[in-house]
């Protein structure tokens, strides 16, 4: 049985958030000097991947993967710093939760609490809603779309 195809079988969904995540990834020291900026109060280098770079949303995708390679797909999906993880009971949900909590502690990966959703059987990610047969469109991201003014210059479309 496909990986993918066992996902829509499971009962439970953890949903977790990381804390200002591109923040916690440090720049190597001989690379921070690619980062400088000057503004009025002198001239500064990153020490922590900033939000701006052109690349930072690819190499922190590749670092969270990396973080969490054993897990994703079975346990877990991960997109930039929103985790999913998934079990078919809730002692398996369990497990693969404290494994993956581990694995943040583990790295020092700081979590954003108030955002968690714990042992529940849909959520939303990224504008779907994720339950545990499958995924649906969000509908009141429809609603609110289909909410908008027609456009009526070139500049409004």
């Amino acid at each position: 049985m496909s990986k993918v195809r066992l996902v829509w079988r499971m009962i439970l969904l953890c949903f977790l958030n990381g804390f200002s995540g591109y923040f916690q990834i440090p720049i190597a020291p001989e690379d921070q000097e690619k980062t400088t900026f000057t503004c009025p109060y002198g001239t500064f280098a990153y020490k922590r991947m900033p939000f701006r770079l052109c690349n930072a949303p690819a190499n922190f995708q590749r670092c969270m993967t990396a973080i969490f390679h054993e897990l994703i797909e079975d346990r877990v999906e991960v997109f930039m710093d929103d985790f999913s993880i998934f079990g078919r009971s809730f002692d398996h949900c369990l497990k693969n939760l404290e494994k993956m909590l581990k694995m943040c502690e583990e790295t020092n990966l700081v979590l954003k609490w108030e955002k968690f959703h714990f042992m529940v059987k849909e959520g939303i990610v990224l504008g779907h809603k994720v339950l545990g047969s499958g995924i649906e469109v969000d509908k009141a991201k429809i609603e609110a779309i289909s909410k908008l003014p027609y456009p009526t210059n070139v500049k409004a479309v």
